[in-house]
């Protein structure tokens, strides 16, 4: 893929406006609220269905993000229970609008918890999980005990989903500022990650407001912030898969993060 499909995260009442807008050939956003616990809902008018067919019509690809508050690798309960059903929800829900996949992070265990236990739950989540649509798990930029922060963690993550029925199905999405904050080296990134998961199935293009291994989830426009330019191209162009900027500065923030890395890209 020498000329990925390159878009970004738009509001949910409309993303083929919000692609449009961004000169954008694909989109993600979310079916409710993110840090919400409710069942998703697409507010496109028309419905699920009006959705799919003016994605298509406009050869406009689908991306849904699942609520921030989902982890299912916790041991608490009453994360951990809700967070699968929600899960199940989203993933229902991203099929009817045709996504191309559904994006969850990694989540965690508490701070004196035996990170076993969450490889473990993962691997529960999946073999019970209807696949109607890819689940592409994204790293995350802090938390010690974080599954997916680094990648000897994903590792342990991936080697647990690939026991269960349902594992082929899940993806990878790499996020650049989240590896930059979370200490994981850009320059060497993509092939470290194949090594392990053996695809990388978006790319969540944003530099970082702070520096390397702070832990910060802090997102900045390409270029303005603490990641190499050049870095984070080569991962745009090594990992050869649909990108989204999560950037600032709305509409014509993130237009110009798109121009601007179809420009370095060539």
């Amino acid at each position: 893929m020498s000329n990925p499909r390159i878009g970004a995260h738009v509001g949910q009442q409309d993303p083929i406006a919000g692609a449009t807008s961004r000169e954008a050939s694909i989109v993600q956003f979310f079916l409710g609220d993110p840090q919400g616990w409710k069942d998703p809902e697409v507010s496109y008018d028309g419905g699920a269905e009006a959705l799919r067919t003016a994605a298509e019509r406009s050869g406009i690809e689908l991306y849904v993000h699942a609520p921030y508050r989902l982890n299912v690798a916790t041991t608490n309960n009453r994360i951990r229970i809700p967070s699968r059903k929600l899960l199940q929800s989203y993933v229902s829900a991203a099929a009817e609008i045709g996504a191309k996949g559904l994006i969850v992070h990694g989540g965690h265990v508490l701070k004196d918890d035996d990170p076993e236990i969450g490889f473990d739950n993962w691997r529960k989540c999946i073999d019970r999980l209807e696949m109607h649509c890819p689940v592409l798990i994204e790293n995350t930029a802090g938390g010690d005990n974080a599954m997916v922060r680094r990648l000897d963690r994903l590792a342990r993550v991936w080697d647990a989903i690939a026991d269960a029925e349902g594992g082929d199905q899940v993806g990878f999405c790499l996020d650049t500022c989240h590896a930059h904050a979370g200490g994981e080296e850009l320059a060497t990134v993509v092939d470290r990650v194949r090594a392990i998961t053996g695809r990388i199935d978006l790319v969540h293009a944003n530099d970082s407001r702070d520096e390397f291994d702070s832990g910060a989830d802090r997102h900045a426009n390409l270029g303005e912030g603490h990641i190499d330019p050049d870095d984070l191209v080569a991962v745009v162009r090594e990992a050869a898969a649909p990108v989204v900027v999560e950037t600032p500065g709305g509409v014509e923030g993130q237009a110009a993060d798109i121009a601007w890395l179809r420009k370095h890209l060539g």
